[in-house]
């Protein structure tokens, strides 16, 4: 059986293999900086591969999530806070590359992962800046044995949500504290319209869905299946989330494939980088087949690699979208501000 709660607890407190920033300031190219997000973890041997392959000691600086910290690398932009950085996705990469946070850098993708590549990024033949290193959709999941406990048909889509039938069971993290809240919200977007989305969640609000800061609150405290005491058993969550919940060769837990909206994450080299060659070698190394078979295991989410084999339970339990929802980039850089003003709105009546 996995240990659902340790697991997910690493990533949710940023918990790491990595030793963190020794909060030096000077200029020193014996090591590369890494700015990330707080859920960044690796093998610590994979660490110390790379330092020994490269020469470089590894420095990290946790950021917050996602959106934390793309917002942070837009603010710093012209004195960077390090030298490369990951964990910028595709809800949040057009701003960056908008501000020029990133220089350009064109690495050799492995097998399969050019699809990830951002739409825009290195177009009229220019060099990219940002590099695809995983993936992992955003996911409506259910608890399967408190439905079948409770004799009541689990929700299969969207429109489930705000069915009475399910008054109280949906619990979320916000789109203004969490990235995969607002990748939720794009989600409804995609689904429902610019114009029709509103009235979706005035109406999944009406219907009892629980709003939470983050991730880990919503899953860890307050889903049925979190290892706590949580009485909701639909939250948001991953398509890799069931592979967490095994035991006896068979997950508690589904995703619902029909509520997805894909993540893809990012690593670029930071525009005004002290060590630039470092932070090139860095997002090689994130690409070998070495770390992009550890992803899985280590952040949860799914090599761009595509010829990386996955983890037993991830092969069987963690299932892919074959459609999941999307909303362009340029779209999302446009009216993000106005659409989470209206969605703040509408979950606070």
């Amino acid at each position: 059986m996995l240990a659902l709660a340790p697991a997910l607890v690493l990533v949710a407190t940023g918990c790491s293999a990595i030793g963190q920033d020794s909060g030096g300031d000077g200029p020193s190219f014996d090591r590369v900086v890494l700015v990330t997000h707080d859920s960044f973890a690796l093998p610590k041997p994979l660490i110390r591969q790379f330092e020994q392959e490269s020469g470089y000691d590894l420095v990290v600086r946790g950021s917050g999530d996602a959106g934390v910290l793309t917002n942070k690398l837009v603010l710093t932009k012209d004195d960077p806070l390090g030298d490369v950085s990951f964990g910028v996705d595709n809800t949040f990469a057009s701003r960056a590359l908008d501000e020029g946070v990133f220089a350009p850098y064109d690495a050799q993708l492995p097998t399969g992962a050019d699809r990830y590549r951002l739409p825009g990024d290195g177009a009229d033949g220019k060099a990219h800046d940002l590099t695809p290193i995983d993936d992992a959709s955003v996911c409506v999941n259910v608890d399967d044995t408190w439905f079948a406990a409770h004799h009541l048909a689990p929700p299969k889509a969207l429109d489930d949500l705000v069915d009475p039938r399910y008054r109280d069971l949906f619990v979320t993290p916000g789109a203004t504290t969490s990235s995969p809240g607002m990748a939720f919200l794009l989600t409804t977007i995609a689904a429902y319209g610019e114009d029709g989305w509103q009235d979706w969640w005035s109406k999944l609000m009406a219907n009892g869905a629980k709003l939470d800061d983050g991730w880990s609150q919503a899953y860890e405290v307050d889903f049925t299946q979190g290892g706590g005491k949580g009485d909701r058993p639909i939250v948001l969550s991953y398509d890799s989330s069931p592979a967490f919940t095994v035991s006896d060769g068979k997950s508690s837990t589904s995703a619902l494939l029909d509520t997805c909206f894909r993540q893809v994450e990012y690593a670029g080299v930071l525009a005004g980088a002290e060590n630039p060659d470092g932070a090139e070698a860095l997002i090689d190394f994130l690409l070998t087949p070495e770390v992009q078979a550890a992803l899985p295991d280590s952040m949860y989410v799914f090599p761009v690699d595509s010829s990386v084999e996955l983890p037993a339970e991830w092969a069987r339990f963690a299932v892919q979208p074959t459609d999941p929802y999307a909303v362009a980039p340029a779209d999302i850089s446009a009216h993000r501000d106005e659409w989470l003003r209206e969605w703040s709105d509408l979950t606070s009546r």
